[in-house]
């Protein structure tokens, strides 16, 4: 069974969903992909991982970095599953880009290299955003590309971090996956 509650951010409302094992989505409202991974049949619940979540999120969008974790529980293929885990590891005020994960991935699997495009097309299907900072990745020229909740969420998330960087810039054609 799959539960939900919502979240007014400073950016928006949010939807979260859950099961017994952790959280399983936190969207922006009319994000792509909103809600992918739903089940159809879910209860409106306050659970505890819902509470730890919107108390994560107020510490987070007041500015500073939480210092606790919440259970996760990614719902996606093997090869999504493993970009998200690189994603939670990135470091809060810091960035990446799609390439680093695509070699990290590449080393793991003990592979020459990895298609950083479809490392892009993993993160850009990322259920759990903020939590699993899928914004805080890159392309490696600097544009701001690909995240499903918005380029200004994405911008406004970065700042928040202060990880927005002078040579990041917005792309005039979006390459969200």
């Amino acid at each position: 069974m799959q539960y939900i509650s919502h979240y007014q951010s400073p950016l928006g409302e949010i939807l979260l969903a859950a099961d017994e094992l952790g959280l399983t989505g936190l969207w922006f409202a009319g994000q792509k992909y909103f809600a992918f991974y739903l089940d159809k049949e879910r209860e409106e619940k306050e659970i505890p991982v819902f509470e730890q979540a919107k108390k994560w999120l107020a510490i987070y969008f007041s500015g500073k970095e939480p210092d606790f974790k919440i259970p996760l529980h990614f719902i996606g293929t093997d090869f999504q599953n493993e970009v998200w885990e690189i994603l939670s590891s990135i470091p809060y005020g810091q960035t990446t880009t799609y390439g680093e994960i695509a070699k990290q991935l590449a080393a793991r699997r003990g592979l020459e290299r990895m298609s950083a495009q479809a490392v892009g097309g993993a993160v850009g299907r990322n259920e759990i955003s903020i939590i699993v900072p899928c914004h805080r990745v890159v392309g490696a020229n600097g544009s701001l590309t690909g995240y499903a909740g918005g380029i200004d969420k994405k911008i406004a998330l970065l700042q928040l971090e202060g990880a927005l960087k002078k040579e990041y810039f917005v792309p005039k054609h979006s390459t969200a996956p």
